[in-house]
């Protein structure tokens, strides 16, 4: 039974401090600080937009286990609220909470299209494949109204450029005229992250995503207009959703997924102790033994840095889901493998004196 305290429609439970201001930093909000005294309800779960005008877009990704080179995110911050995201720490470089900061106060891009753009066109540039939602959802809910991320894949078509995307959004089926254009020219993949098959499950981790009915359809969509589509179990979290790899994996493989990648969960930074609380409000019967089991993973903590193991874990627990995992893949991913991403149009087009060799 959820605590009392549950935040309906949100991942995170609460709000937490920013770990780059000074302890000295005083904030005052004298609004909620009268509707607490009024006993009213301060916080009405609605979310902020906020533009801002970065000089660049397109970012070097340094670590080396993430399987992308270069990331391109049009959003900070992500309204899906998944509660066990990576990138929360990341709203803290912009002045925000890793908590019901991160998905309640989005700062969104316009400028992103041009500075893409540029980048691209730039003469040190050799057209490495760039993924959008690196960190944030590229597709969120405020992209159905912005569309930054369909202008940005214009951008990419205009100049038959590698793309990657990663969402758990079925709006990317909006923008399957580019991609099916893209696919022609073989530079397009879409990752699409399907944690699990049960609607329970999806509401309690990733309360605003698309429904698992929605992504199950986008992954056949998309495989039948001939767009190679990999599916992202990630992260797979022990005694919540580790259960679901076979069934998953096969339902995947027959709507036309040519891949399935996963990593282990891992609580990095301030998502340990929103993790936590979110895990004790939400499934208390069950939070003891879950955070237990994540912490076997990760050598006794909820997080392990070290990389080349911080993504797939140590100990028996890692190791069964690894297994499980291969064995699904060997039975169910039959089909065509993921090809590399083409870059040769794109060199045609930037220097066609190519085109004489």
């Amino acid at each position: 039974m959820k605590n009392p305290s549950h935040i309906k429609g949100r991942g995170a439970q609460q709000k937490v401090h920013n770990r780059f201001f000074e302890l000295s930093h005083e904030q005052r909000d004298d609004f909620l600080n009268y509707c607490e005294i009024e006993g009213e309800e301060a916080n009405t779960n609605q979310t902020k937009y906020i533009e801002v005008h970065p000089k660049t877009f397109v970012n070097k990704v340094e670590s080396p286990d993430v399987g992308m080179g270069f990331s391109a995110n049009p959003y900070q911050g992500c309204e899906h609220g998944c509660v066990y995201c990576y990138a929360r720490n990341s709203h803290e470089y912009w002045g925000y909470g890793a908590g019901l900061d991160f998905e309640s106060t989005i700062l969104y891009k316009l400028n992103a299209p041009q500075l893409l753009e540029k980048k691209i066109t730039s003469k040190n540039w050799e057209g490495h494949p760039i993924v959008f939602s690196g960190n944030t959802d590229c597709y969120q809910p405020l992209e159905r109204k912005l569309e930054i991320t369909r202008k940005c894949l214009e951008v990419m078509l205009k100049w038959k450029h590698p793309t990657g995307i990663i969402t758990k959004n079925s709006l990317v089926l909006r923008d399957l005229d580019i991609l099916k254009e893209l696919a022609k020219y073989n530079c397009i993949q879409v990752n699409i992250s399907i944690t699990s098959l049960l609607e329970e499950t999806r509401r309690l981790l990733e309360p605003r995503t698309a429904s698992i009915k929605q992504r199950l359809k986008t992954v056949q969509i998309l495989s039948e207009n001939n767009i190679p589509v990999r599916v992202m179990m990630a992260p797979i979290i022990p005694s919540l959703n580790s259960h679901e790899i076979l069934p998953l994996v096969k339902t995947v493989a027959a709507l036309g997924a040519q891949d399935v990648a996963y990593t282990v969960v891992r609580l990095n930074g301030q998502i340990a102790q929103i993790f936590e609380d979110w895990a004790r409000k939400t499934i208390p019967d069950k939070a003891e033994r879950l955070l237990n089991q994540i912490a076997e993973c990760h050598g006794g903590k909820l997080n392990d840095s070290q990389y080349g193991r911080r993504m797939r874990g140590v100990g028996t627990i890692a190791e069964q889901i690894k297994n499980t995992m291969a064995l699904a893949k060997r039975k169910y991913i039959t089909g065509n493998i993921l090809q590399p991403l083409d870059n040769s149009y794109y060199l045609q087009l930037k220097n066609p004196q190519m085109r004489l060799f």
